[in-house]
């Protein structure tokens, strides 16, 4: 078995690659003054990971990064900026129609069929709150359809240079829409641009009151990423994802020791497992930061 690790090990450094370590993970490190190789592993439940210094794109931690996966509700980032990206009026007022129902998972939403409101509040609940039925009513009144939507979704990706990357619907509901680590490393990297997509991932709370057909109803909404309210956290953009298939997800661009930093984690085991790993992957950078400059 060490032959073969070797073996492989050889091959990935002949092409430029970290190693590969032999519990399976790829441990990289950053020999500059911002960050250095860590003394010890880093320990992660997480299925795949990718850590990155944003400002130089050079990985901190990768884990099964080329591994290709459903990414859930990770979607809605990809959405955002295909919406954002088409020009059409936020301020529009848009419904939510039966087609917008989840059929597919039976997920529950405050929404109700009928629902009006405008186009800016159904992103803000499609990013912040990770709205199913806010999401699929974006793609559904965009210019020819869900279909057109879901074509500029893949079109984007490819822009972005997102190869392992395939999106079928605009919520991430169905386990058809895969990524790996480190495509998705570069579409938060993309989506982080966007000041709108920073300011609604980052809301920790929404109170909106709705227009339906029969009466007026105020709807409260929370940030489903719980580390939004944390004072340890510097966070600029956040994002959640779940589906069986796909397991718990989250991605995020955070300041940690003064620098920028992309965190992807993918099929996360339990409900807790990727806040726990953020936090983790948090205390690492930190006290390594701390090691270096003491």
């Amino acid at each position: 078995m060490k032959v073969i690790l070797g073996f492989v090990s050889l091959c990935l450094a002949v092409c430029g690659l970290p190693a590969l370590a032999a519990d399976g993970i790829v441990h990289t490190g950053i020999n500059q003054s911002r960050f250095s190789a860590k003394p010890v592993a880093l320990r992660l439940r997480s299925s795949a990971v990718l850590v990155l210094a944003q400002d130089s794109g050079e990985p901190l931690f990768a884990k099964n990064i080329d591994q290709i996966m459903p990414i859930a509700s990770i979607t809605k980032l990809m959405t955002a900026m295909v919406l954002l990206d088409s020009g059409l009026p936020l301020l529009e007022s848009i419904d939510i129609d039966k087609s917008d129902v989840d059929r597919k998972k039976g997920s529950r939403s405050k929404l109700q069929v009928g629902t009006t409101l405008m186009r800016a509040e159904m992103l803000k609940l499609a990013l912040m709150a990770s709205e199913n039925r806010a999401a699929a009513a974006l793609a559904r009144n965009f210019p020819g359809g869900t279909d057109a939507f879901v074509a500029a979704m893949n079109q984007k990706a490819a822009e972005l240079g997102m190869v392992n990357t395939h999106f079928e619907d605009p919520t991430g509901l169905t386990p058809d829409n895969v990524s790996t680590a480190e495509d998705l490393a570069k579409m938060v990297a993309a989506a982080h641009t966007y000041p709108l997509i920073r300011e609604y991932t980052t809301s920790d709370s929404f109170k909106i009151e709705s227009e339906g057909k029969r009466r007026h109803r105020l709807l409260s909404y929370v940030n489903s990423n719980r580390l939004i309210k944390s004072r340890q956290w510097d966070i600029g953009l956040s994002k959640t994802g779940y589906i069986s298939e796909a397991g718990r997800c989250l991605v995020m661009q955070a300041m940690i020791a003064d620098k920028p930093v992309i965190i992807v984690l993918l099929d996360s085991w339990g409900k807790l497992s990727r806040i726990a790993d953020a936090n983790r992957i948090k205390r690492w950078i930190e006290l390594d930061v701390l090691r270096i400059s003491g």
